[in-house]
């Protein structure tokens, strides 16, 4: 576990740069839960979960807006903003499936196979977390 939590080692440019990147696209993703695309953002939440849809889409607003600046602004300490970062794409994947089975629209994903499309590319995110911020390489360096 300290390998996880020391600070980390010095990056490789093009991770650096995906590392940012990653955290300007979660900055403005948890602006929108906050601003212009609440109601859209909404259509994620399913059912399921025991909150009121808005204050959940807020939560999760702060929650990117925080993971984005850490991503961007805090490279000592990358590999458990990487780490948390994973966690937080794989905790909100079941909104896109749920928004495929209750067939609800939002953001443009206004037919079944958009929506089906969709959740693919939730890996592809965590993977980009994982890899940018060197925390895959540092679970594997664990065994």
């Amino acid at each position: 576990m300290r390998t996880l939590t020391q600070p980390a080692a010095k990056s490789t440019r093009p991770r650096r740069v995906a590392a940012v990147v990653l955290g300007v696209f979660l900055v403005f993703a948890g602006t929108s839960h906050l601003t212009f695309a609440r109601d859209e953002f909404q259509a994620q939440v399913p059912g399921w979960v025991p909150l009121d849809k808005d204050l959940v889409v807020l939560l999760s607003g702060v929650a990117e807006i925080g993971l984005g600046a850490a991503l961007a602004a805090l490279p000592c300490r990358r590999i458990p903003v990487g780490l948390a970062a994973a966690a937080f794409f794989i905790a909100i994947f079941p909104g896109n499936i749920s928004q495929y089975v209750t067939q609800t629209d939002g953001f443009g994903l206004d037919t079944d196979q958009k929506r089906f499309i969709r959740p693919f590319f939730q890996p592809l995110l965590v993977i980009w977390a994982l890899w940018s911020t060197g925390a895959w390489q540092a679970l594997r360096s664990r065994r």
